[in-house]
């Protein structure tokens, strides 16, 4: 493959009119600026197929390896930012996320704001960083049978409606819990705000590192939610008597289906995700924006609290 000056990959949602506009708009501007555009296949056919690319656009896998690329552009809500740390996934370039209208999290702009980020982008003028991941391993019969990963979170559930899934809950190799249940959630801060929250489990701050694990409508009178230190591994076990199989999800994304006596093991992975940053302001006000929090109120500090 051919070297790339300064090689920034654009990710977006080519399914979507308003997402190949803007990934138009990045693509010509990158190029304007002396970096190199660089897609996917199947999005440089989308993309192409509307509009025509500037001359040094590259493919991704053809043209350029994810390991050249300086950065990665999403354009998109938290799906497609996974999507994209998929394909960059050990490599060192950052991701730099870009809302196109979507509660997420992980993205780092609003639309309104995509001239000056590219700009940034260009210029280099952002920081990075890092996100704690999990490693997930699945084994049966005390072999190894499944691994992968997540940024947001790994989850065991049911899959079938009609019955609950048994699990066994253990922590740092010692049991914990068993109990019937819809599944277990097992979390990283970057998904606390994801399928965690949803489920009723605490929002932690990106500058803790810690695991949750919350319990999906367990039947039991200990099946709060846990939270423990990075180093600790959390393993769920499907109890062999389940008469259905469970299934194992990586960030929504990654699918294994679960037979009766599969142990789940989760723990922090060694490799993080790398996120783009433009601006630094508290986790907090973040909350609120996104959650369209209520503060009316508030007075603020007076003095030293």
């Amino acid at each position: 493959m051919t070297g790339a000056e300064r090689a920034i990959l654009v990710v977006s949602h080519t399914g979507r009119r308003d997402s190949i506009d803007a990934a138009v708009s990045v693509i010509e501007e990158l190029s304007a600026g002396g970096a190199t555009p660089v897609l996917r296949r199947d999005e440089w056919d989308d993309i192409a197929a509307a509009c025509v690319l500037p001359q040094n656009t590259l493919i991704l896998g053809e043209d350029v390896d994810a390991a050249d690329l300086e950065l990665v552009i999403v354009l998109g809500g938290d799906g497609t930012i996974l999507r994209a740390a998929e394909l960059v996934r050990g490599c060192t370039a950052p991701l730099l996320g870009v809302n196109l209208g979507h509660v997420g999290f992980l993205a780092e702009s609003e639309r309104d704001d995509l001239a000056e980020a590219v700009r940034r982008a260009i210029d280099g003028d952002y920081l990075v960083e890092e996100r704690m991941t999990l490693a997930v391993r699945v084994k049966l019969d005390n072999e190894v049978v499944y691994e992968t990963w997540a940024l947001n979170e790994a989850t065991v559930e049911k899959a079938s409606r009609e019955r609950m899934l048994e699990v066994v809950i253990e922590v740092d190799g010692r049991p914990l819990s068993a109990f019937g249940c819809d599944g277990v959630v097992v979390s990283t801060p970057t998904g606390s705000t994801a399928y965690n929250f949803s489920a009723g489990g605490p929002i932690v701050w990106p500058t803790v590192e810690a695991i949750t694990l919350v319990p999906l409508s367990a039947h039991a009178l200990f099946a709060r939610p846990l939270v423990v230190g990075p180093e600790s591994s959390l393993a769920i076990e499907v109890i062999a008597r389940n008469q259905g199989s469970g299934v194992l999800w990586a960030d929504g994304r990654r699918a294994h289906e679960l037979a009766p006596g599969a142990r789940v093991v989760v723990r922090r992975s060694t490799v993080p995700v790398r996120l783009a940053r433009l601006h630094q302001g508290p986790f907090t006000d973040r909350l609120v924006h996104k959650f369209h929090l209520p503060v009316d109120g508030w007075r603020g500090p007076s003095g030293r609290d």
